[in-house]
Parts: C-alpha cells; structure tokens; sequence
C-alpha cells in the first residue's frame, strides 16, 4: 500500500519508471531485505544496492547477501524479469542518469540526460561508406567526435531552456552508446562495422575502447557513465553473438574495463549458485576501484533454463537470446568470509603507507 501511494503522484506527473536509488554501504544491511518487498508490489521501480563504494571499500558480505537477493528476485516474477528493477553498484556517483543507477545526491533539485546512442556510429558509417575520404579509424573518429558533439549541443540548448523554465540545474549528458533491439541500434553491429570479423574475435576489446574513446574526446558537458553499454538482451546482435558463444561473460568485463558501464541484463543459468554470483559481484567491484570507473551489475537468472537454452521474453525492450553460461565454481575460503577491504585504484598511493 505504501508503495502505490508512493507511485501514485508520479504517475500522474507522467512518469513511467521510477529510480529509489540504492542502499549505501553506509545504510544497515536489514534494509536489504525491503528490496524484495518493494519489487514485488511495483514493476515501474528501479532500485540499486551499493557493493562497492566510491573510497575503495568492498563489502563481501553485502557482495554475498546481494547474490542471495538476485537469486530471490529470479523466482519472484514470471522468467526471472524481476532483477531487470534492480542492479548492484561499484564506486558510483549520483546524478548519472542512467537506470538502475540513477539517484540524486541531495542538494539543490538538477537533471541530467541520458542518451542511447548506439545508432550514431551506425548512421555515420553508412554515410562514410559513400565518402572516399574517410579511409582510416582517426578520420572516422574525428566525424564521430563532430556528430557527438553537434548532437550534444542541440540537446544542451533545449536542457537549458528547461533548466530556466523549471529553475532546476541541468548537470550534463550522458552520451553512452546503449542499443535497443532493432538493428540499426545494436552497439554490436557498430562494432563489427567498423572492422570486427564478430564481436568476441580477437580486436573486440580494442575496438570497444575505440568508440569509447570518441565520446570521451567530445567536447559536451558529461555526466554519469559516458561510454558503451553491452546489454545482452536489450541489443539482438549481441544477443546472437552470445547464444552462438562468440561471446562470453569474462569477454563482457573486459570491454567494461575499456569502456563499459559493467554487466547488464545478462541472462544466466536459473541454477546458478550464490557463490559463483558473489564471485561475479567481487569481479566487478574489483574492476571498478581499480580502474577508478562506476560500473553495474544487472543479472538475471532465469528459473528452469540451463546454458544454452533459448529465451523469448514478450517485453518491448528485450531481443530472444539464449542463457549465458559461466565457469563453475565461485569464491570460498577467505573470499567467501564476510567483512570489508579496502582497494587503491593503480594509480593511487595509499596514504595510510
């Protein structure tokens, strides 16, 4: 009841979706255990949990009770869709526009824009097709920084007429290159297009830094993630390439440490374990503090389905795919005990020495 009265007023402004933001390292782990209960009685909210916060400290015990959560979350809706509301953090920011992510830090009202972009590589590389003179990936490039940021400007100027209108601050765009289910928006197709035999070949992990490295040279005010997102099942190409095993969960890391926002809507074994999803939490929060970059993890295990077997979601946003696979196994011993340790990213010198 609490949360439909909660809804109800956003609803009626014309909000389709709604983000709470996530329980904090900070916050007492029982709050933990409302994510459940407000899953279950909203499919229109989006909500997060830190694993990982933005001074280096990993909690593995939270890493292991959010492994029990996702599990939790598989059999509480049709297909495993309830995780699709909620992901875990690693060294995240507020004001990134982006769901689950997304939440306000407090202080004065701003907003932010996120932007799927996927389809502008696209669209610019069949232009160039016709262009003798784009004969080379810095010649290329330096059109896809002028696109980024002649897009970018027309959004600013009506970003900015909305912040005068409302008096809210408008604090940047986040130009991340997310795909949707049509082909002239697969992020993987943009890829390939630029000179990948099949993503997951060997050159994948460059050409994702590639891309990523455009819009990070754009001149724009930029926010929140501002780089590539591998969504499995929200982009039909990189759907494919995964059911055919081209590519692989470790193969999606290392495009995030590149790139990437982190793992996004993967489809996994419904009998996964909490140790080898705790092990995959720990993984990305790792690469997060180490690399000094906010990254997700939004994964879905889906009840009865094995490695391999096919999935057809009836959801607007989600192309059929097949369950991803994972090594065996997970973390034990001292990985597997709960408590809290503090990585330095690589370039940062411990104080405390």
């Amino acid at each position: 009841t609490q949360v439909k009265e909660f809804i109800e007023p956003w609803e009626k402004a014309g909000a389709d979706f709604l983000s709470l933001g996530p329980f904090m390292l900070a916050h007492d782990d029982s709050w933990i255990d409302e994510i459940l209960t407000i899953i279950e009685s909203s499919d229109v909210i989006f909500l997060a949990a830190e694993i990982a916060d933005a001074k280096g400290t990993v909690d593995i015990g939270r890493c292991m009770a959010i492994a029990e959560v996702i599990q939790k979350l598989s059999t509480l809706k049709s297909n495993g869709f309830a995780n699709l509301q909620f992901a875990a953090l690693a060294n995240s920011y507020p004001g990134s526009p982006f769901f689950p992510m997304a939440y306000h830090g407090g202080g004065l009202p701003h907003f932010a824009l996120a932007v799927e972009a996927a389809d502008l590589p696209l669209k610019l590389l069949a232009e160039s097709s016709k262009d003798s003179s784009v004969n080379s990936l810095q010649r290329f490039q330096s059109l896809l920084i002028k696109e980024f940021e002649r897009q970018a400007k027309q959004l600013t100027l009506k970003a900015l007429e909305l912040a005068e209108d409302s008096q809210f601050i408008f604090s940047g765009l986040d130009f991340t290159l997310a795909p949707f289910p049509q082909p002239e928006r697969s992020l993987a197709r943009a890829l390939e297009g630029i000179g990948l035999t099949s993503l997951g070949a060997p050159g994948s992990t460059f050409a994702a830094a590639f891309l990523a490295d455009a819009i990070q040279k754009a001149d724009y005010l930029k926010c929140g993630f501002s780089g590539l997102l591998f969504p499995v099942l929200e982009d039909s190409l990189l759907a494919a390439r995964v059911g055919e095993g081209s590519v692989s969960l470790s193969d999606l890391l290392n495009y995030a440490s590149v790139c990437g926002a982190g793992l996004d809507v993967i489809p996994l074994p419904g009998s996964i374990t909490r140790e080898t999803l705790t092990g995959i939490l720990l993984d990305v929060a790792g690469m997060a503090i180490r690399l000094d970059k906010p990254l997700t993890a939004r994964l879905m295990p889906m009840p009865g389905l094995n490695a391999g077997d096919p999935i057809d979601i009836d959801f607007p946003w989600f192309a059929k795919g097949k369950i991803m696979g994972t090594t065996a196994g997970g973390v034990n011993n001292l990985l597997g005990q709960p408590g809290r340790v503090r990585l330095n990213a690589y370039h940062q010198q411990d104080s405390d020495n």
